[in-house]
Formats: C-alpha cells, structure tokens, sequence
C-alpha cells in the first residue's frame, strides 16, 4: 500500500498555503510533517482524509481496498479530541465505532490498551487532556483502519502517554499500516520527515 500527493497545492481563505508539494509513505512507513506555525501541517492532513478540497495536483492511495476512498481508510485524529462531555468514556468511544463502522474490535479492549479501562463508565466531561487523548488515540484502536492521520498526536499526554502511543503506532506499523503526522515534536518512533515551508 502506498500514500502518494504530486504536485498538491492547498488554498486557504483565498491564499496559496503551500503549492508543488509531493509526499510518499508506503505500509510500515512513518511520515512525520515538520514546519513553522501556518505552514499547512494540518491543511495537508485534512487534505488527505478529504476534509479540505486540494487546489491543484492529486493524492492517492494505491493497494488499499478498491471499493473504498481515501478518507473511508484512513483515521484522522485532529489537534482538539472530538468528545462528547455527557456520554461516558465507553459511550463515546462506541458512537466512534458505530459511526465509523468497518473491522470493530472490543471497545473495552481499546480503552485497556490506552489505560482508560478503570475510567470506562466516567463522563467524559471530566477527564483530564491526557485522558481526553488517551480516549481520542483508542478511537484508532476501535475500528481497524490502516492509514493515520495524526495532528500533534502526543499532546497533552505525559511521558507515560507517549510511551504507550510509541507502542501503538509501532504495532500498526508492524500490521502494515502507515502514518503521516504533523507534528513539532518527536514521535517516538522511527519516521521519514517531510518539512513544510521555511526556517521556524
């Protein structure tokens, strides 16, 4: 399987964000997007879970499930953890499965894998960041998708935190999965880096 962008240009409110952009990442691969603020880290994600309509060029995914877009593969975690503060944590993550559909795991299995089984019946109104990351990174884990789209992924997580998602994106690495994260700080994890605009 392989993520591939030509010549991708992204328009923002009338300005060109960034143009001529060309990226790659193949199964068992980690691409780590680097740059300034406003460089367009997050615009090309959401470009590619098709969130954001490209200007010019083209992204493709070659090797995925033919029936199925690009977005419909892959799992787009953004910078602010989509939570509903009145459903429990278990709740929450349940509606992501419904709604997401496709190959559903254990949702309880999720919450062990990112430590927030003790916490499954808590609202999630009063969960602290980290855990409102923890529970956002399980969302992953609940249905089984192999492309990763993650938006400064380690967050609000501590030490602990970035330990277990090292872990986990390993694991989906090693499943054959891919990752492109935006981020400014280090992953965890071994990734080839695409940098986005000039010297921050």
């Amino acid at each position: 399987m392989r993520l591939s962008g030509r010549g991708v240009r992204c328009v923002r409110g009338g300005r060109d964000v960034f143009s001529g952009l060309d990226f790659e990442a193949s199964s068992g691969e980690a691409l780590a997007v680097t740059g300034p603020n406003g460089s367009g880290k997050t615009s090309l994600l959401r470009l590619i879970a098709g969130l954001l309509t490209i200007a010019d060029g083209s992204i493709g995914l070659e090797g995925g499930e033919a029936e199925l877009t690009l977005p419909e593969q892959a799992h787009y975690l953004g910078h602010r953890d989509a939570l509903k503060p009145a459903l429990s944590v278990l709740e929450n993550l349940a509606f992501w499965r419904d709604f997401l559909g496709g190959d559903v795991s254990d949702p309880t299995e999720s919450l062990t894998a990112v430590g927030l089984d003790h916490a499954a019946y808590l609202p999630a109104a009063y969960l602290s960041a980290g855990q409102r990351r923890r529970l956002s990174i399980a969302r992953l884990l609940a249905v089984r998708r192999p492309v990763w789209l993650l938006d400064e992924p380690t967050n609000a997580l501590d030490a602990a935190g970035q330990n277990m998602f090292a872990t986990l994106m390993a694991d989906h690495l090693k499943r054959g999965g891919l990752i492109v994260a935006a981020t400014h700080s280090p992953l965890g994890i071994a990734a080839r880096e695409l940098r986005i605009g000039g010297a921050s």
